[in-house]
């Protein structure tokens, strides 16, 4: 039987409502037979995206079965892994099993275990079961399968980093790729919930980018988290306040800049309303770059209207042509902060 061609951005799996594309859609097709320009991938590993985690362990009271009932509820209701909360989802690594005639992909082998590099809120997802929840880092080992576009991004896995740490890199591999572009030589640079995976790695970009007459701070709650920071190397200064306090940030960054605020500030943190501490941290004419999921734009557009702070503001794309290779050579670079990701996400 003759394989049908769908749409490269994957109209033709979206159940309801019709006319939009996978992403925004409330429930997709993930059971029809493989289309033409697609790809079918047995699924081992799912990278759940920090904020829907977080979201998700606190709804449940922490309890492991109620996780696993949730995100298979989630999963069997919309045919994708798309919290109806925070509105994200992560991304995943298996092993691609069926490749269409007309996949865009000539160098794809059927057997090559690959990353996908889009969200799994647009992934169509079929979970058989869930053999395990990572609590600490939110990565689950599935029986499942997934369907990739024509349009989607992946990347082959590397031989030289375990799965698990490469799957925890490149699920934030957007971060530091667009930090690349944003930051000049003598910024300065603020990074907010800097202890977490994109947080790190924004750091190391930044350290890099912004140069010996640039300045890094990186903001993080947790203490242990900002000991880790420190033993780093990657930041000028390292200060523990909650992001959710916007005074107590722009009085802390004040006062590390002399009164002159960010350059470019960088919000990955994985909780909700931290909107204002990035903008009152960054002076006028800079740029805030959301590349947290738990970021409200109309509280950050309205905020800094009512702020009366004239500054650029981003919202956080997870793709940059190059981030993948980007990303993964950071570790390479940074083997301290290779030994974070091996510590936190070796499974």
């Amino acid at each position: 039987m003759q394989q049908r061609k769908g749409d490269p951005f994957g109209t033709h799996r979206v159940i309801e409502p019709e006319g939009v594309l996978p992403q925004p859609a409330w429930r997709l097709d993930s059971v029809s037979p493989l289309y033409a320009n697609e790809c079918l991938i047995d699924v081992e590993r799912l990278n759940i995206d920090s904020a829907s985690f977080v979201q998700i362990k606190e709804a449940c009271e922490h309890d492991d079965a109620k996780v696993k009932e949730m995100i298979m509820k989630i999963i069997s209701d919309r045919g994708k892994m798309h919290n109806p909360v925070t509105g994200s989802g992560g991304m995943l690594i298996g092993k691609v099993s069926q490749i269409g005639v007309e996949f865009p992909a000539s160098d794809l082998q059927v057997g090559d275990q690959v990353a996908t590099l889009v969200s799994l809120t647009l992934t169509p997802l079929l979970v058989e079961e869930i053999q395990h929840v990572n609590m600490n880092n939110g990565q689950i080992s599935i029986k499942g399968k997934a369907i990739l576009f024509a349009s989607c991004p992946f990347a082959i896995l590397p031989d030289d980093l375990p799965e698990s740490v490469s799957l925890a890199a490149l699920d934030v591999c957007g971060a530091p790729a667009q930090v690349a572009r944003l930051v000049k030589p003598s910024d300065t640079v603020v990074v907010l919930g800097a202890g977490g995976k994109s947080g790190l790695l924004s750091l190391a970009v930044a350290w890099q980018a912004a140069g010996e007459q640039g300045k890094v701070i990186a903001i993080e709650s947790n203490p242990a988290a900002c000991e880790v920071i420190r033993e780093l190397g990657i930041a000028h200064e390292v200060q523990s306040v909650n992001a959710k306090q916007p005074l107590a940030v722009k009085e802390m960054v004040e006062g590390l800049t002399d009164g002159g605020l960010a350059d470019i500030t960088v919000n990955c943190v994985n909780v909700p309303d931290t909107e204002l501490s990035s903008i009152l941290a960054t002076r006028d004419g800079g740029t805030v770059y959301y590349f947290s999921t738990a970021v409200k734009f109309t509280a950050a557009a309205l905020g800094a209207e009512g702020a009366g702070k004239d500054v650029q503001m981003m919202i956080g794309n997870g793709y940059a042509p190059g981030h993948a290779d980007l990303t993964l050579q950071l570790l390479r670079d940074h083997p301290a902060l290779k030994d974070i990701f091996y510590q936190r996400y070796q499974a």
